[in-house]
């Protein structure tokens, strides 16, 4: 019933992602700065490409692709269109058969852009500066098949009604590209499902639930009452969230996330729910197969004795 979610990239497997900074770029004229991006987005396009073959003959039904897949690529100096890159139809042609492939393979794929992009800032720089990365987001999401453009709510900027304000009116200002693909994730300073849920209501934004910002940042809801509300969110497979802290629950940072998750912080209420689940775990592969592999223990042991 659960569809398992491999985030970004690998602890083990020979599959790796290049990426380059602006730094790197200074001096360099504008042809050289195009040949060397262009080459970083094939190889990191060919990557997607086993990512996706690797979650498909392992058991993994999801996969989150980073944002830096193309990079720099909105960056005010050295950002560029796809179509200005010398390897363009090869690019294209690999996220094709990235496309193929998931939808082949039944594997669901997902962006989540970095904290950067803050929708209620109250610099509209900032703001501008989002949308640019949102729509980028919303460009290669069509391009591979994915369905969600995850991010975080904000800062409060000493007001949450007023900061919630102008994340709605920065949602209005997105294309349909990126609207029909947006999510909205409880996070564990600012803003819980309680604060979130009203929005995602009024403005038919899902809720990615993640169950470790609730617990770190709690707001009366049990995990089932959360988990009922952020499934009313939904008009496709829900997807949420999980992972368990690097120095237990009664640690001094239990928002920091451990190598692997322990299976005794997976929700009951889940188990049986047809939803996506992505592991936010260091260990990558390893903690995804890992988990799979205990509850799968777990549920077996269970229904032998009658409590499934």
């Amino acid at each position: 019933m659960i569809r398992f979610g491999l985030c970004c990239i690998f602890r083990e497997e020979p599959i790796r992602f290049r990426a380059t900074t602006a730094t790197s770029l200074v001096g360099i004229s504008r042809v050289k700065v195009l040949v060397k991006l262009s080459e970083i987005c094939l190889h990191n396009s060919r990557s997607l490409q086993d990512a996706l073959a690797f979650c498909g003959s392992h058991g993994i039904g999801s996969f989150r692709i980073q944002s830096g897949l193309m990079p720099l690529r909105t960056h005010p100096r050295h950002g560029y269109a796809l179509d200005e890159l010398p390897d363009v139809s090869e690019i294209r042609a690999v996220l094709e058969r990235c496309r193929l492939l998931a939808s082949r393979k039944d594997i669901r794929t997902t962006f989540h852009p970095d904290q950067f992009v803050v929708l209620n800032s109250p610099r509209p720089e900032v703001v501008a500066s989002s949308l640019g990365e949102l729509e980028h987001h919303g460009e290669m999401a069509e391009l591979v098949g994915a369905d969600v453009i995850n991010v975080h709510a904000g800062g409060v900027y000493g007001d949450k009604e007023a900061a919630l304000d102008r994340l709605a009116s920065g949602i209005s200002r997105l294309s349909r590209q990126v609207r029909n693909r947006l999510t909205l994730e409880n996070d564990d300073r600012c803003y819980t499902p309680l604060d979130l849920l009203p929005l995602c209501w009024r403005e038919q934004i899902p809720l990615v639930y993640d169950v470790h910002h609730h617990r770190c940042l709690p707001d009366g809801f049990s995990i089932k009452e959360a988990t009922e509300m952020a499934i009313t969110t939904w008009n496709r497979e829900p997807l949420f969230h999980i992972s368990s802290p690097i120095l237990g629950w009664k640690g001094p940072t239990p928002e920091r996330h451990y190598d692997f998750v322990d299976a005794g912080d997976f929700p009951a209420e889940w188990l049986e729910l047809p939803i996506t689940v992505e592991i936010e775990a260091k260990a990558k592969e390893l903690a995804v197969m890992k988990l799979i592999n205990e509850l799968d223990g777990g549920r077996k042991k269970a229904s032998q004795f009658g409590h499934l």
